[in-house]
């Protein structure tokens, strides 16, 4: 029974398989299991432009800059990436934060520069009348200031036995006709102050019982000084009266040297006074001072303006008082030439940059070199082509996000938008260098604790200094090149205007700070004796002023750090930041 029951067995399984292929043969090929490699399909995360990496979409297409294909971006691999310094918004970003963006374009720049000095008298008709005998002085013909006198009028009557027998001596050799012996007693009454219309009416004005000479005004002025009184002795030198002539003024203001480039002899000057309401005066520089005054980088410039007589309570006076306050205005209109809006402009001192737009929500960070400002326009020397379009708003949050990209990929990027650690290392310093650079830094960490310690005052009366200190240090810097193109683009950001403020401080010293840290990362690289010049930054700056940005550095000397920022609101906010 065991032999039939397996020989039954093996009839059955050859059974199964002869039905399992013909099972297989006769199916039909839509029916057919498709192969591992292809039941796995490979999906595209998105599509991506070759040319534009910012470019891409979750579907198949076209670039909408140059037109050609997308290319496929598939899971597990990694698309194109952007250059540095490109940032990518969204439309609903771009929308959230409104950006707005203007032409490059050539026009003439418009600067408008706002001035203050007085008004003085002309200084080439500044006289002072000194005595030019010893004697006494018998009578005053002028005895009060403002008065008015005119070439040839008597002043005061004096005694002098010198001048007396000068004068008989002049009187008997005309008398006997020498005329070698007369022209000798002249030429002595010359020296003695006495005038030629004085000299030639002696023979009928003046008696042998005369006892006083009259010292008459050499010009025709006003009075503004008087030094003597009837009785007074006076000894050859001493000073009479200063007189000036208020027939034409001048208007005397400082031009700053960054303002000295709109400047020339010619262009047209508005000025009006508080003294003189509602009334105005207009006319061309006449002269600019080649000489700089070294404590505030200023020369001056002059105005003449004629200065009318009128009729005061009965009286006549000159219409412009003498050193009174003033205030022009200087109207500058250049030839045409490239220009982007001021607002375009970030970080305007050593490596000013814009954002330009590349479509589709891209915008390229880009430096530029900068020319003159005006009031609404920075003049373009390079970087930039006409017809681009620059943000004009909105630019802040753009570099903001620009550092963060940077930040994310472990890179620092330079204010002209590369990578830090590409910015060239300049030469070392010698003895007399570092010294200088110590004592500029010394002074900006100064400026710095005010701030910390919220002192307003103690800023505004500070902060100024820097802009006169900034010239030294770029002259101790004179064998140096490198050095020199380093340290004077501080000039551009030193200056000061006197802060209504903190929030305006602030601000003011945070353009300066930016290129402060960059000289001493300079100093600190160049020089082994800066290794303690500490370096901090707070992450939190953006609400410390308008337009701030997310995070800012300062240097200082010597810890704990004291943030200029905030003050006593977070004075340790911040840490430091290593080379």
């Amino acid at each position: 029974m065991k032999i039939p029951f397996a020989l039954l067995l093996v009839l059955a399984a050859a059974a199964a398989g002869w039905f399992a292929r013909a099972r297989w043969v006769t199916r039909t090929p839509q029916s057919e299991p498709q192969g591992t490699a292809a039941a796995v399909e490979r999906r595209p995360k998105y599509y991506q432009s070759a040319m534009h990496p910012w470019i891409k979409s979750d579907q198949p297409g076209k670039c909408t800059i140059c037109g050609m294909d997308l290319t496929p971006v598939y899971e597990g691999e990694h698309g194109l990436a952007a250059e540095a310094g490109l940032v990518t918004l969204s439309s609903n970003q771009l929308t959230v934060i409104h950006v707005a963006t203007s032409l490059v374009r050539r026009q003439p720049i418009t600067r408008t520069l706002a001035v203050a000095g007085s008004i003085d008298d002309n200084d080439q008709q500044h006289r002072v009348l000194s005595a030019y005998v010893d004697g006494r002085i018998e009578r005053l013909f002028v005895n009060h200031l403002g008065a008015e006198v005119v070439a040839g009028q008597p002043l005061v009557a004096i005694y002098s036995p010198m001048l007396l027998t000068a004068v008989r001596e002049y009187l008997t050799a005309r008398n006997s006709q020498g005329a070698t012996l007369s022209a000798s007693a002249a030429w002595r009454l010359r020296q003695m102050g006495l005038t030629e219309l004085q000299i030639a009416a002696l023979p009928d004005s003046f008696s042998s019982t005369n006892l006083t000479v009259e010292v008459v005004a050499p010009m025709t002025g006003t009075v503004v000084a008087k030094e003597v009184y009837e009785g007074q002795y006076v000894k050859e030198g001493d000073k009479l009266f200063e007189l000036a002539d208020f027939s034409t003024m001048w208007f005397l203001f400082d031009a700053y040297e960054r303002d000295l480039a709109w400047l020339q002899p010619g262009q047209v000057v508005e000025i009006t006074a508080p003294s003189l309401p509602g009334r105005g005066f207009t006319n061309s520089i006449a002269f600019i001072d080649p000489n700089l005054r070294e404590d505030t980088r200023s020369a001056k410039v002059r105005v003449e303006l004629p200065n009318p007589v009128v009729a005061d309570e009965g009286q006549s006076r000159r219409l412009i008082r003498h050193r009174v306050y003033a205030e022009g205005r200087v109207r500058v209109v250049t030839q045409p030439v490239l220009v982007v809006p001021r607002s375009a402009v970030l970080s305007p001192g050593r490596q000013a940059v814009v954002y330009v737009e590349r479509g589709n929500g891209a915008y390229e960070q880009r430096a530029v070199t900068l020319g003159r400002a005006g009031d609404d326009e920075w003049e373009i020397l390079t970087g930039l082509g006409e017809g681009e379009r620059v943000v004009t708003r909105g630019n802040l949050v753009l570099d903001s996000q620009a550092q963060l990209n940077a930040d994310s990929q472990g890179v620092v990027l330079s204010p002209a938008g590369r990578p830090l650690a590409e910015t060239p290392r300049l030469p070392a310093l010698n003895s007399a260098q570092a010294a200088a650079v110590r004592e500029f830094l010394t002074l900006a960490d100064r400026v710095r604790d005010t701030l910390a310690a919220d002192d307003l005052a103690g800023f505004n009366a500070l902060a100024p200094q820097l802009h006169g200190a900034q010239p030294k240090l770029t002259a101790a810097m004179r064998d140096s090149a490198a050095w020199v193109a380093a340290v004077a683009t501080l000039g551009a950001v030193s200056h000061f205007d006197r802060a209504p403020d903190l929030a305006r401080a602030r601000q003011q010293f945070h353009a300066f700070s930016l290129e402060a840290v960059a000289v001493a990362r300079q100093a600190r690289a160049a020089d082994t004796n800066f290794t303690g010049l500490k370096i901090y930054q707070c992450p939190m700056t953006k609400r410390a002023f308008p337009g701030a940005p997310p995070k800012a550095e300062w240097l200082q000397f010597e810890g704990p750090v004291r943030n200029p920022y905030f003050g006593s609101e977070m004075l340790d906010c911040g840490t430091e930041v290593k080379p």
